[in-house]
């Protein structure tokens, strides 16, 4: 069954992303950060949607596609809505929560998932929205980041 989920999704070398966070909390910007990232590392890296994701469980695993009325477009604050390549799918690897760090929040707990619906499981990660090199804390953070 295919579900529609509030995210940003992207892939960074063979790794496909899904951002997830409140509305204004920063998926867009830091996917464009991560895109940037992966690229002045050498890796491929791309957009697969912006703001909503299609996500399905096949054969073990999950796959993100992008709705088609928003297909390419990514929402730049303050600027407008921006166009970028993308790509038709992806399968997802990890998903990236955009958080705002306190004293509570400094060091989350280990081994987290996210299940957006019934047989779909992701490893969930936390990522400060201040980061700068989003892409360089998760090749620190996750094992085999960004080619799994």
């Amino acid at each position: 069954m295919r579900v529609l989920v509030h995210a940003t999704a992207l892939v960074a070398g063979t790794s496909g992303i899904i951002l997830i966070g409140s509305s204004g909390a920063g998926k867009s910007s830091m996917a464009m950060d991560l895109i940037a990232g992966a690229r002045r590392a050498g890796h491929f890296a791309t957009l697969l949607s912006d703001d909503q994701v299609f996500l399905e469980a096949i054969g073990g695993c999950v796959i993100a596609t992008a709705p088609s009325t928003i297909k390419g477009l990514i929402e730049l604050r303050g600027s407008g809505i921006g166009q970028l390549e993308t790509i038709d799918s992806l399968v997802a690897h990890y998903v990236i929560t955009i958080v705002g760090v306190d004293a509570s929040t400094r060091i989350p707990e280990e081994n987290q998932s996210w299940t957006p619906h019934e047989g779909i499981v992701l490893p969930l990660y936390f990522i400060d929205r201040k980061v700068r090199e989003p892409f360089f804390w998760l090749s620190t953070l996750v094992s085999q980041f960004p080619v799994r």
